[in-house]
Parts: C-alpha cells; sequence; structure tokens
C-alpha cells in the first residue's frame, strides 16, 4: 500500500502539511503533479489561461521539485490530463490507501476537488486536504470563515490582536516511490501549446521558477542588499525591482509560503533591525490572506460583474479600445507603459496594476473581467483570490468599497515616477521629452513635438478619450447602479 501527495499551487517541500503527514504514514509516497489540459485552454473572453510566461514558471518550479524530491529520495510523478482521472488511476493501480492535498478555494479548483474526491470513492480511497496557503490558519482566527469581515481594516485589527501565526514544517523524511512506477518526462512548454517568451532586454528581474529561487530572492532582497528596512518607502516604485520583495510569483505558485517569509522577517528584526518597513511586508500578506478568506466566504459571488457587492453597473465590452488598452496604446504613458512591461514580461508593480485597473473601468467603462482575465493570462504571479479580489476593490464592487474612487492618471505619474524614468524605459518614442512634459504628452504644441522627436497620432498615439469626460460618464452610470442595487 502506498500514499499519494497530488501537488498543486504548492510546488515546495518545507512548510508543507500534507506532505508531512503523507510521511508520517510509513508507505511509499507517491508525490503527483497533474498538468492538467483545462490550465491551458482559454478564458470566457478567450485568452490563454495560462500564458506563456507563468507556463514556463510552472516548468522551471516543477523541474525544481523533481530534483528537491530527488535529493531527499524521492521523485515527482508527472501526467498529463485531468487529476479525476489521473489520480484515480494511479490509486487503483498502485494500491494507494490515501490521498493527500492543500486545500483550494477557487470555484475551479473546488469543482475538480470534489469530482477527485467522488472518484476515490467509487475505489475507498479517501482524500485528506489541508489549508496551508496563508499566513493565519483559518483554525487560529477570532471567527469562522464564515463571518470574517467585510472591511479589511476591522479583519486585520482583530487577528493581529488575538491570532498567532505557526512556525512553518520541516521537511519530513521521506519514502521512496514505489518500484516499477516511472515518474514520466516534464514536457516541453511547446507540448502545453505556448511558445518560449522572448526575454526582453528592458525586464529589470528575470524570474526563474522555484523554491531554490524564492529562497534565494528572499535571500537577496533581506540579507544581501538589505532592503527590507526600505520596504515601505520604496514599495511602489515600479522600474526598479528591489523597491519591493518581487515574491509574489513564488507566492502564488507555492514555492514559498507566507510563514517562511514571516520567520525570515522575524529573524531579520532580531539581527538587523524591526521598523515600519518590516512590519509593512507582513501587513501586505495579510492582505493577501484577506483576499483568500473572501473567496473561501463568498465564492462564485467574487466573478460576478457586479462584483461582492452586487452593483449592478452597465459595463461596455468595447473590443478596440480593450485592445488598445492591452497593447499600451492608450496615449496615457502611465497606462501604456505598465501594459507594455506587463506584455513583455508577464510582471507589473501594484500601482501599475491598480492605476490600468482605474482606467479600465474608470473612464473606458469596459467589464473589469476582460481585465481580470487579461492579467489571469499574462501576469506570472497570477493567483485567483489576489486577481479578482483586488479588481473587485478597484473597480468599487468589493470589499472595502469607497463609492466611484478612481486614479488621477497625470498625478500618479508625477508623483510615482518623477523624473519619468519609467516612461522612458518602456516607451522609448517618448525618450526625447524633457522633464515633466513627458507625463501628458497630449498637451504638446505642433512645433515641441517636432523639437523633441515625438508625433502624437503617428510615433505615440492621441488619448482613447478625454480623462475628466470620461469620468464624469462613468460615474453617473455608476452612481445610478449604486442606486438601483
Amino acid at each position: 500500500m502506498a500514499n499519494l501527495l497530488w501537488f498543486r499551487s504548492d510546488l515546495r517541500l518545507l512548510d508543507h502539511l500534507p506532505l508531512t503527514k503523507a510521511c508520517r504514514q510509513g508507505s511509499p509516497l507517491i508525490p503527483v503533479y497533474c498538468l492538467d489540459p483545462r490550465h491551458f485552454a482559454q478564458t470566457s473572453f478567450g485568452f490563454p489561461k495560462t500564458g506563456a510566461f507563468r507556463g514556463q514558471f510552472l516548468l522551471e518550479s516543477l523541474a525544481d521539485l523533481r530534483q528537491a524530491l530527488q535529493t531527499e529520495g524521492s521523485d515527482l510523478v508527472i501526467r498529463r490530463g485531468q487529476p479525476e482521472q489521473v489520480i484515480p488511476a494511479l490509486a487503483k493501480k498502485w494500491e494507494v490507501s490515501a490521498v493527500y492535498a492543500h486545500e483550494e478555494v477557487g470555484t475551479e479548483e473546488e469543482t475538480v476537488t470534489h469530482a477527485l474526491r467522488l472518484a476515490l470513492e467509487s475505489l475507498g480511497v479517501p482524500l485528506y486536504t489541508f489549508w496551508g496557503h496563508t499566513l493565519y490558519h483559518p483554525q487560529d482566527l477570532p471567527f469562522p470563515i464564515a463571518k470574517v469581515p467585510e472591511l479589511f481594516t476591522r479583519f486585520r485589527k482583530q487577528v493581529e490582536a488575538e491570532s498567532s501565526i505557526r512556525d512553518p514544517l520541516p521537511i519530513p523524511n521521506l519514502p521512496p516511490l514505489p518500484q516499477g512506477l516511472d515518474p514520466g518526462p516534464l514536457p516541453p512548454l511547446a507540448e502545453l501549446g505556448l511558445s518560449l517568451p522572448a526575454r526582453d532586454p528592458r525586464a529589470r528581474l528575470v524570474y526563474t521558477g522555484g523554491s531554490a529561487a524564492a529562497q534565494a530572492r528572499l535571500h537577496s532582497y533581506f540579507w544581501e542588499q538589505d532592503r527590507l528596512r526600505f520596504y515601505k518607502e520604496t514599495r511602489n516604485g515600479m522600474l526598479d525591482p528591489n523597491d519591493g520583495s518581487r515574491l509574489s510569483a513564488w507566492l502564488a505558485l507555492g514555492c514559498i509560503s507566507p510563514r517562511t517569509v514571516y520567520a525570515e522577517v522575524s529573524r531579520y528584526e532580531q539581527e538587523r533591525v524591526r521598523n515600519e518597513s518590516t512590519y509593512w511586508l507582513v501587513f501586505e500578506l495579510l492582505w493577501r490572506d484577506y483576499f483568500r478568506l473572501i473567496l473561501a466566504k463568498h465564492g462564485r459571488k467574487l466573478f460576478r460583474p457586479s462584483g461582492l457587492q452586487g452593483i449592478p453597473i452597465a459595463w461596455q465590452q468595447n473590443w478596440p479600445q480593450f485592445r488598445q488598452w492591452c497593447r499600451g496604446e492608450t496615449g496615457y504613458p502611465l497606462v501604456d507603459s505598465n501594459m507594455r512591461e506587463l506584455a513583455a514580461t508577464g510582471f507589473m508593480s501594484n500601482r501599475g496594476r491598480q492605476n490600468v485597473a482605474s482606467f479600465l473601468t474608470k473612464n473606458l467603462g469596459i467589464d473589469w473581467r476582460m481585465g481580470a482575465e487579461w492579467f489571469e493570462s499574462l501576469l506570472i504571479d497570477y493567483d485567483v483570490a489576489s486577481n479578482y479580489g483586488n479588481w473587485n476593490y478597484s473597480v468599487g464592487v468589493g470589499n472595502d468599497a469607497r463609492g466611484f474612487r478612481y486614479f488621477n492618471i497625470p498625478k500618479q505619474s508625477r508623483d510615482y515616477d518623477p523624473k519619468g524614468e519609467y516612461l522612458r524605459h518602456w516607451l522609448p518614442e517618448l525618450a526625447g521629452i524633457p522633464g515633466d512634459k513627458i507625463h501628458e504628452p497630449y498637451r504638446l504644441t505642433a512645433s515641441e513635438q517636432k523639437q523633441f522627436g515625438v508625433h502624437l497620432g503617428g510615433t505615440y498615439p492621441r488619448p482613447v478619450v478625454d480623462l475628466q469626460k470620461s469620468l464624469q460618464i462613468n460615474q453617473q452610470i455608476y452612481e445610478a447602479a449604486l442606486a438601483q442595487g
């Protein structure tokens, strides 16, 4: 008899409760990852569900996990197919007594879990699932998931006052694979229907998947560069990758756990400094917890066009304008530079995400779900709860909704890129515009355009909408929906 460990978005050995539980039984262990074809299909709006950057990051993470398992005397069994079909077949062939896995809260993921549980029940094999993607365990919270506060501040204050964070679990002693079990090959990206993404020379940080790379980034940012002490002051920077921790991609795929990050923050506070910046990194991890708990509480409501608040906004699906937004051709440099960075690297700063989301919904009035699915397709650090939770929040239909809250794009550009360095980095056609003028090139006179080597409507697009007029129109639509709701 053997135990089977089903890896999902938890591609690590350190701080892995299902792995620890499965290894305690003393039976041979079958660690499995299923390359589910549904993950490489299309979203409802027709985008690749997993884009090339995240696909490559996934394969790198699986290779790293396989290497880590081999070092421990085991191996990673890789199969292509739906888990609810692949895992029961393995369970039947190799006389599996139990299956262990981390619990997921996404609605699609829950559907797969339910289907697998039913398939295993017919074989008499139990499926044991465990919570393990958050900083705080739900059992340690001062309220059940069904009673998670709808305001983040209330949630944070209660949790910080009444809850504690568990220590990360060590890597257990791993039993070997059953004799004769072929682990199977790790397919190249092309076999998943994706092309290897070109490395854009403008990318300031190249992401490599896997726990080893996650630990290396953690060590570099905290200890070698000693940047954690300045995190709060620099976290909104968009050009320098060391302005933020940039751990989100490894957290999203579970190459590192938030509890491991927290343990390292605590060590840094003891050995270097404890200040507002060290707290703020933990604060951001708590936001991540909150979005996951809210998805666990509300489920499908998060994905409705009216969002968690149920505000029936008359969203537009203006594809020509949406494509201009995707390509970074809106005529607003802060929006365009961020969208071009996303397309070229699979990453965008949090500050950028807030601004482009605001522009898409508050200026263009376009269905926020189109933006959310575009992010899902391109982002290396895509996480269903954080992505859709943040879009709900930005649009004003989610938790902590503050009415028609929008970002003043030119002001944001000046505040967070005062010298225009980020804009010039990603919009070389505007590099000749001096000083402050780069934030609003649409205000350039004909003679200035000639002088600076810019042709509005030629080398750089004219604005797709008027900022103020579009805000007024969409605010009226929002307030009418609010009154109706």
